[in-house]
């Protein structure tokens, strides 16, 4: 059995998925629905919600004679839980940098001021 990053980005690995829980965002929407916006069958867009749903991202559930998917964000904030470490080490780094261009500016504009005050 595969944990449950691992399980959700190999689902968010592929474009089409993602457009998928990107759609899911707006509200539950049935399979004809969600295959609309695709040049593909329903039975290729429903293999794509099949791996959503066994990756936690996707949910059916049945009214009336549809079946409705629905988007569910736990293995997503789980996701980002993970990355927000990484955000913040990107996040110092960017800081650092900024830094260090604004020393690498003050100095361009003090050498430039220098050379227009000896002229």
């Amino acid at each position: 059995m595969t944990d449950v990053l691992s399980a959700t980005f190999a689902a968010l690995a592929d474009p089409t998925r993602r457009a998928i829980l990107a759609r899911l965002i707006h509200g539950p929407a049935t399979i004809n629905e969600l295959a609309a916006p695709f040049h593909m069958t329903l039975p290729s867009v429903s293999r794509h919600v099949k791996v959503l749903e066994q990756a936690g991202l996707v949910s059916k559930s049945r009214e009336a004679q549809f079946r409705s998917c629905r988007l569910e964000a736990l293995p997503l904030e789980a996701a980002d839980g993970w990355l927000a470490e990484y955000r913040q080490f990107f996040s110092e780094r960017f800081d650092r940098l900024e830094a260090q261009l604004k020393v690498m500016m003050a100095d361009r504009d003090r050498k430039t001021s220098t050379t227009e005050g000896d002229q």
